[in-house]
């Protein structure tokens, strides 16, 4: 038997639900961000000598900046079009008819950004001496770095910002989409379905781009018909398969078959032998590279915390956050349709003027100690 050489992500983008309302890991790891990187401010400031009261202030601050940031920016970078057709979903984080609580829809990391530096800038203006505009940026790009990582973590468990098709052995096929389309009560009326369940396959050679076989169990509920059965995984779930989540599954023509078996306990069983779209897990390599820059400026920021020139930890920041964001796009999907046709993509392009900005910071701070 051959060892399957790509990874099955089942994970749900849900902790629980409770009617319309659905507590999300992408929202827990978002809140965890500026409550631990709270704590380490508090530290930061503490070894310091600085008001450690400020910390709440600084905190209200870079909240409501990330959150209003990161939305406007990927209103105006990539949906400007809901500004007048949809305008109340700017801020609004459910829907209407049914109403469904779903959190805010689109997060850009580079307008969270650029809030972040207004923000700072707003706040920087009220201080006392000691702490400049530069000064409290270097200390913030340490947490913001490590709340980044929680963050795309949390577009992992999404199932979101997925990678390009790829043979590496740490490819992911994402298939939670697949189980949630299956159990949502707008697709299976009847509620026969019990649960779902993924197995590599490895009695078939994989495809090209990232096509790996796999097999779908649907288990149905004790009592569905093998009508019901037959006619659900034939017709409901090979039509999601193929034509709703085409960019996680090759499920077209013959590359897609249905077995019906009937279980020791009686009930029905579907055997979906399909095949997967194995993706790099741009989000994961984020997150990492996220978490290494958090280690590295707070290191940076511990050896020489008395003797800090300014601008130091927010210009190798700026590079390498958004160096390696600039990298990364080439292993991702386009987020947007638009930057189909464009030579690099809306995340690139926003990245070039940050790293620009990067690199004059830092030079700038070898030149002078502030």
């Amino acid at each position: 038997m051959t060892i399957l050489n790509y990874i099955i992500w089942n994970g749900s983008p849900e902790i629980f639900s409770f009617g319309s309302f659905a507590l999300r890991w992408y929202g827990l790891f978002f809140a965890l961000g500026f409550l631990i990187s709270q704590q380490i401010l508090y530290f930061i400031y503490k070894k310091e000598g600085k008001p450690e009261k400020d910390v709440d202030t600084i905190t209200i601050y870079m909240v409501v900046a990330t959150i209003l940031g990161a939305r406007l920016g990927h209103i105006i970078f990539y949906q400007p079009e809901i500004i007048w057709e949809n305008p109340l979903s700017i801020f609004l984080p459910f829907e209407f008819n049914p109403f469904r609580f779903t959190g805010l829809q689109g997060l850009a990391s580079h307008g969270g950004a650029i809030g972040i530096l207004f923000a700072l800038w707003l706040y920087s203006r009220k201080r006392k001496p000691g702490q400049s505009y530069l000064q409290v940026v270097d200390r913030i790009v340490i947490l913001v770095a490590l709340t980044g990582a929680l963050i795309r973590m949390g577009n992992y468990f999404n199932s979101e910002i997925i990678g390009l098709p790829t043979d590496k052995p740490y490819g992911v096929v994402f298939v939670s989409r697949f189980t949630d389309a299956l159990k949502d009560n707008r697709v299976d009326h009847d509620g026969i379905v019990e649960s779902v369940v993924y197995k590599g396959n490895d009695s078939l050679p994989k495809g090209s781009n990232g096509r790996v076989p796999m097999n779908i169990y649907v288990f149905f509920k004790k009592g569905t018909s093998s009508r019901d059965a037959e006619s659900f995984s034939n017709f409901t779930a090979r039509n999601i398969l193929s034509n709703t989540l085409y960019e996680y599954f090759d499920a077209s023509g013959e590359n897609t078959k249905v077995d019906i078996s009937s279980q020791d306990d009686g009930t029905l069983a579907a055997r979906i032998s399909t095949f997967g779209i194995s993706r790099h897990p741009a989000q994961l390599y984020e997150s990492i590279s996220c978490i290494i820059l958090f280690a590295f400026l707070y290191w940076i920021w511990y050896r020489q915390k008395d003797a800090l020139p300014a601008g130091r930890l927010l210009g190798i920041f700026l590079i390498w956050c958004f160096g390696l964001r600039f990298v990364f796009e080439f292993l991702k999907e386009n987020q947007e349709s638009f930057e189909d046709d464009m030579i690099l993509n809306m995340g690139q392009i926003l990245s070039i003027p940050l790293v620009i900005a990067g690199i004059i910071i830092l030079l700038l701070s070898f030149r002078k100690k502030v």
